[in-house]
Order: C-alpha cells, then sequence, then structure tokens
C-alpha cells in the first residue's frame, strides 16, 4: 500500500484546474445558455451569469482561506468542514453530498445519451447509458491518473469546439444589431410550458447548477502534491476562465440568433457554429468530464468518510489497494450510480443534487466566519479574506436554494440535521483537533465577561460544584456514586490533591483516574494536587485562589472518614469557608447501613420558635433542601421534612411553615414529622431514612455529629450555606 506522500501526485493544473474548469463548462452552456438569453436578453443573462459566478466566488474564496490555514486531507469540503467543525458536521454534510454527487454521475449519463442521440436517434438510450458507464467507471476504476489525463484530452476537444464558435463569429454569425442585443429580457418561457412565461429567478434557477463545479478540484485534495496552494490557484483561475468564456458565449449567441430561435431551438450554439460536428463533440465531452469528475471526487469522499470511522463498514471503505486506489470505495459508488440509472429519469429530484452542493458552500463559509470571530491565534491563513467574503457566500448560497426550491432546500436540511443527529451518537473519535474547542472556548469566556458585570446574585442559576480533598483515593472511592448523584448531570467535582511529595506520580495518577471516572458517568471532573504538610491550608488557600476564577467551587466537602487525624483542619475549614462564603458539607457515613436503599431522605429543621415564618431568606436551609432534591432526583427517592418543638402552638407553627416552604420551593410529594417534646429523645426513635441532613453551625461538635449517627442509624449529612443559594429562586 503506497504511503500518503506518494499518492500526492497532482499538481494545480491537473488535479485542480483541469477537472474544475470541465465541470463549470459543462452541458448548460451548450444547450441552455441560448435559452437563457432568449429569455432574459444580453443584459439579464450577463447579470444572471454574474450572479451566478460572484456566489461561487465568494465560496471559493472562503475554501481557499480555510485551506491554506490546515493540513486538508482526502475529501475535500468534507475534509475541511471536519477538521473545523468536528466529524459530525462534516459527516452529516458529506454524506448528502456523496449521494448527491453520484446521483450527478448519472445525470451527466443521461446529459451524455441526449446529446447522442440528437446524432444517433435510432440507438438504444440504456445501451447508450451502459457503455458510457463502464467506459467511466473503467478509466476511475483504473486510477485517478487516467482520469486526470482523459480529462485533458476532453479539454482539448471542448477547447477546440469554442475555436470553432469563435471561427462562426469571425465568418459572420454575428448578424444582429448590438443596439438591439443590449436589452432586457421578455422571460417568454420554454416550450415545456407553452411558452405561457417566466421570470428572472426561473432562468436564474436554471442556469445556476452550471456555475456549482467549483468543488471538482477541492475533491481531490488527498491527491495533490500541494493542497495548500493548488486549491486557492486552481479553483480561482478555473472559475476566472470560465467566466469569461460564459459572458462571451451569451454575448455570441445573443448576436447569431433570433429571439426565436433561442427561445425553440436548445441546439442554436451547434447549429450556428462554424463547424456543428465539433461542438457536438464538446457537449459530448463535456458531459462526460463531468461524470468522470463527479465519479472519482465521490468515491474520494466515502474514503475519507470511511477513514474516519463515520459509516458502517468504515475499516473496508477506507482502505485502498497497493496502488493507492481506493478501489472498495469505488465499488460501492459505481453500484450506487449503476442503480440511480435504473431509475431512468433523474428529473425529480435533480434540483436536490444542487441543494446539498449549496449546503456545502454555506456550511464551508460558516467555518470561515466562525474562525474569523474567534479571533484565535491558530488561524492565520496564507490567503486570508475580508470579514465581508464569507457572508456574502453564507447569504447567496442560502438565498440560491430558496430560490431553486424552497420545499427541497427544506428537506435537504432537514435531512442534514437528521444525519447529524445519528452521527453524534455514534460519538465518533475526531483525529485531528476542530475549532469547535475554540469556539467553546470562547463562548465561555463571553458568558464570563458578561456574568461577571451583573451585580446580584444569580440564585436561579445556582448548581454544585463541589471541592473534594482529597489524601488517599480509596476515601473517595467509598463516596463516589454520592458525589456523582449530587452532581449529575450539570454540577461539577473539583478534585484537589493534597500531598507533601510532589514527584509522587502514582498519587497524581491515581486522581486522574478518579476524574476520568466522574467524566465517564456525565459529571464534569477536574483536579490539581497542592504540595504541602498542612490540609487545611491547602485546602483554604485553594479555595482562595478559586474565588477569583469564574466556574469556582461553591461546596467544600469533608469526609469524617479522615476525622482522627484532620478533626483540628476541618474547624479551619469550616470557619474559612464560611469567610469565603462557600458552603460546607460534611459526610458521616454509618459503618453498617451506609446509604441503605436511597429511598427516603430526612432534612432536620431546627426549632425556629418564636419566629416560624417564611421570608427569602430561611436560613441555613436554602442548600441541604438543594441537596436533598438533586439526590431525589437521581436516586428517585423520597423527602421528608422534620423538626421537633416544644409544644403544641409551635406545633401549628411549624406544620403552616412547612406546608408554605413545600410550595415556595416547589416540592411535590414531600412528607413532614411534626414531633412534640425533647429533641434529645426524639432522635433515639427518628423516623426512618436512608440518609439524614442536618445544619451544620459555625463551629461544629464532632462528637456530636457522631452520636447522630449513632442515634440514627444511618448515614449524615450536616450542610452549612455559603448564604449564595435560595431555594425560594
Amino acid at each position: 500500500m503506497k504511503t500518503n506522500d506518494q499518492l500526492k501526485t497532482f499538481g494545480t493544473f491537473g488535479g485542480v484546474f483541469t477537472p474544475t474548469l470541465l465541470t463549470i463548462l459543462g452541458v448548460i452552456m451548450y444547450l441552455r445558455l441560448g435559452w437563457v438569453v432568449g429569455n432574459a436578453g444580453l443584459l439579464g443573462a450577463w447579470l444572471i451569469i454574474t450572479l451566478s459566478f460572484l456566489i461561487t466566488l465568494a465560496t471559493a474564496l472562503s475554501m481557499s482561506s480555510i485551506t491554506t490555514n490546515i493540513r486538508i486531507g482526502a475529501g475535500g469540503a468534507y475534509a475541511i468542514i471536519s477538521q473545523s467543525l468536528g466529524l459530525e458536521v462534516g459527516g452529516s454534510l458529506g454524506i448528502p453530498r456523496y449521494v448527491s454527487q453520484g446521483l450527478a454521475v448519472t445525470m451527466y449519463i443521461f446529459g451524455f445519451r441526449e446529446g447522442w442521440l440528437s446524432i444517433f436517434p435510432d440507438h438504444h438510450p440504456f445501451i447508450i447509458d451502459l457503455i458510457v458507464f463502464a467506459v467511466i467507471y473503467a478509466i476511475a476504476y483504473k486510477s485517478a491518473d487516467l482520469a486526470i489525463k482523459t480529462q485533458y484530452i476532453i479539454m482539448a476537444i471542448i477547447f477546440a469546439s469554442l475555436v470553432v464558435i469563435v471561427l462562426a463569429a469571425y465568418f459572420g454569425s454575428m448578424q444582429e444589431s448590438t443596439v438591439d442585443v443590449l436589452k432586457w429580457g421578455t422571460f417568454r418561457g420554454s416550450a415545456e410550458n407553452n411558452f405561457s412565461g417566466s421570470n428572472f429567478w426561473l432562468v436564474f434557477a436554471v442556469f445556476f447548477p452550471a456555475a456549482t463545479g467549483i468543488m471538482a478540484g477541492a475533491n481531490m485534495s488527498g491527491e495533490l502534491k500541494d493542497p495548500r496552494k493548488s486549491i486557492p490557484v486552481g479553483t480561482l483561475w478555473a472559475i476566472g476562465v470560465s467566466f469569461v468564456i460564459y459572458m462571451g458565449l451569451a454575448f455570441w449567441v445573443a448576436r447569431s440568433a433570433s429571439d426565436d430561435e433561442l427561445l425553440t431551438n436548445y441546439n442554436v450554439m451547434i447549429d450556428k457554429s462554424f463547424f456543428p460536428p465539433l461542438v457536438i463533440a464538446g457537449v459530448l465531452g463535456a458531459t462526460f468530464s463531468s461524470a468522470l469528475a463527479s465519479m472519482v471526487g465521490s468515491s474520494r469522499i466515502l474514503y475519507a468518510m470511511g477513514k474516519h470511522g463515520v459509516l458502517p463498514g468504515s475499516e473496508w471503505l477506507g482502505n485502498t489497494d497497493k496502488t493507492g486506489q481506493p478501489r472498495n470505495a469505488m465499488f460501492i459508488t459505481g453500484a450506487m450510480v449503476f442503480l440511480a440509472m435504473l431509475l431512468r429519469d433523474l428529473n425529480a429530484i435533480a434540483p436536490l443534487v444542487t441543494l446539498f452542493f449549496l449546503i456545502t458552500y454555506a456550511m464551508l463559509n460558516v467555518v470561515v466566519i466562525i474562525e474569523q470571530k474567534l479571533g484565535l491565534i491558530s488561524f492565520r491563513p496564507i490567503f486570508p479574506v475580508p470579514r465581508w467574503i464569507p457572508w456574502v457566500g453564507l447569504i447567496t448560497s442560502i438565498f440560491a436554494m430558496f430560490i431553486i426550491n424552497p420545499t427541497l432546500s427544506l428537506i435537504s436540511l432537514v435531512l442534514v440535521v437528521a444525519v447529524y443527529g445519528i452521527l453524534t451518537q455514534k460519538k465518533l473519535v475526531t483525529p485531528f483537533e476542530d475549532v469547535r474547542s475554540g469556539l467553546f472556548i470562547s463562548f465561555a469566556e463571553w458568558a464570563a465577561k458578561h456574568t461577571s458585570s451583573i451585580t446580584h446574585r444569580q440564585e436561579r442559576a445556582w448548581k454544585p460544584n463541589l471541592l473534594v480533598p482529597v489524601t488517599n483515593q480509596n476515601s473517595i472511592k467509598g463516596v463516589f456514586f454520592f458525589l456523582q448523584n449530587i452532581a449529575f448531570p450539570k454540577g461539577s467535582i473539583k478534585l484537589l490533591g493534597i500531598n507533601s511529595d510532589n514527584t509522587n506520580i502514582e498519587f497524581n495518577k491515581n486522581i486522574d483516574e478518579l476524574s476520568k471516572a466522574f467524566q465517564h458517568r456525565g459529571v464534569f471532573s477536574s483536579w490539581t494536587v497542592i504540595r504541602t504538610d498542612d490540609f487545611a491550608n491547602g485546602v483554604n488557600f485553594a479555595n482562595q485562589a478559586y474565588k477569583g476564577s469564574f466556574f469556582r467551587p461553591n461546596i467544600v466537602f469533608l469526609n469524617m472518614l479522615d476525622r482522627p487525624s484532620l478533626e483540628r483542619d476541618f474547624l479551619d475549614i469550616i470557619a474559612e469557608s464560611t469567610r469565603l462564603k462557600i458552603g460546607v458539607m460534611v459526610y458521616f457515613q454509618h459503618l453498617k447501613s451506609g446509604l441503605g436503599q436511597r429511598q427516603v431522605i430526612n432534612i432536620w429543621i431546627r426549632n425556629r420558635a418564636p419566629y416560624w415564618k417564611i421570608s427569602w431568606d430561611i436560613g441555613n436551609l436554602d442548600l441541604s433542601i438543594l441537596v436533598a432534591y438533586k439526590l431525589k432526583k437521581n436516586w428517585a427517592a423520597r423527602i421528608r421534612l422534620v423538626t421537633v418543638v416544644d409544644n403544641e402552638e409551635q406545633e401549628q407553627q411549624a406544620a403552616n411553615f412547612m406546608a408554605k416552604l413545600i410550595d415556595l420551593a416547589r416540592l411535590p410529594k414531600t412528607e413532614t414529622m411534626i414531633q412534640v417534646g425533647k429533641f434529645d429523645k426524639f432522635i433515639l426513635k427518628a423516623p426512618d431514612a436512608d440518609l439524614n441532613i442536618f445544619g451544620l453551625v459555625d463551629k461544629p461538635d464532632f462528637d456530636f455529629m457522631e452520636d447522630m449517627v449513632e442515634k440514627t442509624q444511618t448515614t449524615c449529612l450536616f450542610i452549612r450555606d455559603s448564604g449564595m443559594e435560595n431555594i425560594l429562586a
């Protein structure tokens, strides 16, 4: 099998300019340009040609800019979009583009057949199609090099056909008055609608597909010696040369035929030429070369998607033979084209081919717009373009889509979105870095800047962002799922390794594995290690440093399994967290029961007598209810509010408080329990639960906390608000 460097054999002229020019100078130029002039007049035809080429020129400039900034692989536009917006977006456009380009091969074969039948009307149409298909497939299957050499011959034929048109002009075919020719059209329509009329945009829609061949050279990107240079130079030169040819031919045909001839005779250019057989050869050569370029290009798109694992059977599709040719992709492409030939008439879906081209153009412009907007230093194209160029390309591409066929435009967009949705489920592994990371970072920076300018508290945007100190990874393994259930799905966990030996590679590795385990279960996680012998200082310094960041922790998680050696440190951490307005969560696990069946959560509310009233600030209770609600959602558990009061009067006040709290906090199906008496006695017969949540005071008594665990015979969680949460928000 050949290496990538060995495969890159084509230069600018053969690899880009020739296939692009031959695809643009297609059957529409020979058989429909006269009709366009007959309807729109010379001025209208020139405007249509100019507008069509401006749309494709803007996209070509955008493509030139992006290709001079990346190492483009095989697949042309698919490779460009994939390397910029990811495989999902690239594949969502690459798959329909591949299918539409395969269908285009069939349409070009049908066009060849029509030209052939004009010479030999007695030949069997299907036999002609089969022979042309076999020849095209054999050339493309043999090698891209043979296809390029074949296109040199076709280019010579097309050039000769243009020469005989010039000779016709020289020997007097242009008999019409210049004054009469420079006019706006009457838009009389065509024989197909009994000349009942048309309009400018209808004529534009007929002509525009002629200008959509700018990707023919880019499709060969994987086999170009220098795609960064060849694609811009070859594409732009092909557009420029073909534009001059179209404008000149429009002028010639307007001077050489009457309006009736232009409208009624699609072969007017053939009839008015100096040597008609050579123009017919040009028609056949144009359709043949377009079919050949599309066959070669579409197989390269399929091969590139196979290399990236986008499609089923990608490993087989992404293989090449010992000569470096993607024979497997070519086989599938040939089969698709042959099956499409059996339909015999592709007029109904012909516009869909053009629409997928236009969607691709639009996305290429979107790529450049994003890159220019992000302003990343990595975007350093050798061929920069002004910022308005991709906007022109994007807007005009979408405009052209809906001018050609609004209904099919919507259908094609839906197909692209559907394919994107399917590919996102495959979790494709991108073998290259794309612009999405820069896009997300820029958006995060934008959000951070705008959020920091908001002076009031963002209580409705609260999410649990936990800082979890780690001295021994084994202690975290015991609470792994508990932490995940608090943070999932929108919260985060920052693991803070505390270690006196900064060179402890094994410790760092274990922290990294823990973080990846959280990420694997859908929780955003990051980690760092602080080198210190003082646990409290390590945590407090980290909180102080995070205070200036946008995504800062709002809860410190302390595991009481570490209590024997860290009790003094815990007190210092709680005090500093209170000063920094960071919530604190102290986890005290019951060694036998653990978290039980995770079905019931008790939230203990202190006796608030004599002020059992709800206000916007409900005291040290917001974070407890928020955490309980997160666990309720992830456990499918029940919440129970529990309190102990001194007398029956307080019992009624507490009941009213709890009912209003449940209503304002939007806690459906929440149970309540109120006990009259002494707390010390009631705690011994506390209602069954899998987790009891208590408030945490400024200077906690750890012996009392341990006593609560023993008396309730459950795991207990002691929580102190930061003051920045609000369950009523």
